[in-house]
């Protein structure tokens, strides 16, 4: 199933005691470019995004928006600083002795002194917040994923529609070119009686100039690439894999066909079909940027 290159995708959900939203969004691109918006010290979070997302697509450029808060008080670990609190004891004795003063320093004093006790809080999990988002991450993918095929879809409808306009407009100049090698031989003919009357006209050389003509204007050869171009096409439009690259360079073979039969073609019917043929390539062009 082809895919468009277009997508958005949403999820959330509490993990591990974190409250997380993933958004994923994206748009046409020739490659796989991806970023993402992480809070802050979430940033080691970014490479294993990509990686995961990278898996699930080929092409487009991808932005990825993440959120998470914590639903429970984050631990801490209060620490005495032993070599401070040592420090203000050794100072308070000091004053003690040297002053003839009563020390009486409580617990409850020291703790008010700066920076006695410090409060750290517990590194965090890397392992436990990676699989605590890819969770998230996963439903928000599949859900980005489903509106890429969906849209995937509605886009191999249209360009198959389109391909069929543009056999029945093929079979239209296969059925009138050799009218127009008829209607030439009979032309020809005509002028010449008119102008040489009664005179002896040389049949073989009426066939010998019509056959000329026929062979300069003879496109059988780019109508059958183009019915080869339209089968490879929807060969593509059915592939599990990404095609896109394959069709935009197939769409200028078709259209390059389609210019030679028009610059071959001597007859306004056929004409007016050739541009009837170059407008639905163009659309397909226009459809096929994108198809991942």
């Amino acid at each position: 199933m082809i895919k468009s290159m277009t997508g958005y995708g949403r999820a959330q959900g509490v993990v591990n005691g974190l409250n997380i939203t993933v958004e994923i969004k994206s748009v046409n691109h020739r490659y796989f470019e991806f970023s993402s918006r992480l809070p802050r010290n979430y940033g080691f979070l970014d490479e294993k995004l990509k990686s995961f997302f990278m898996g699930a697509m080929e092409r487009g450029k991808t932005e990825c928006n993440v959120q998470i808060d914590a639903t429970e008080e984050p631990d801490v670990v209060v620490e005495v600083n032993h070599p401070l609190v040592k420090s203000y004891l050794d100072a308070f004795r000091e004053l003690s002795e040297t002053y003839s003063l009563e020390n009486n320093i409580r617990v409850s004093d020291l703790i008010r002194t700066p920076d006695a006790l410090v409060i750290r809080k517990q590194p965090e999990d890397e392992d436990k917040i990676w699989d605590a988002v890819k969770t998230v991450a996963a439903e928000a993918l599949g859900k980005f994923i489903s509106m890429r095929e969906a849209e995937g879809e509605r886009l191999r409808a249209d360009v198959l529609s389109r391909l069929d306009t543009i056999l029945d407009c093929v079979g239209t100049v296969e059925e009138r070119s050799p009218e127009t090698v008829r209607e030439y031989n009979e032309k020809l003919l005509a002028r010449l009686h008119e102008m040489l009357g009664e005179v002896h006209i040389d049949e073989q050389r009426i066939l010998t100039e019509a056959a000329i003509f026929a062979d300069k204007i003879a496109v059988a050869e780019e109508t059958v690439r183009l019915r080869s171009h339209i089968d490879q096409m929807r060969v593509f439009l059915d592939s599990d894999t990404a095609t896109g690259k394959k069709m935009d360079f197939l769409v200028q073979e078709m259209n390059r066909e389609a210019n030679t039969i028009g610059s071959k073609c001597n007859d306004v019917a056929i004409a007016g079909t050739v541009v009837n043929i170059k407008s639905e390539i163009e659309k397909i062009r226009e459809q096929i940027q994108n198809i991942e």
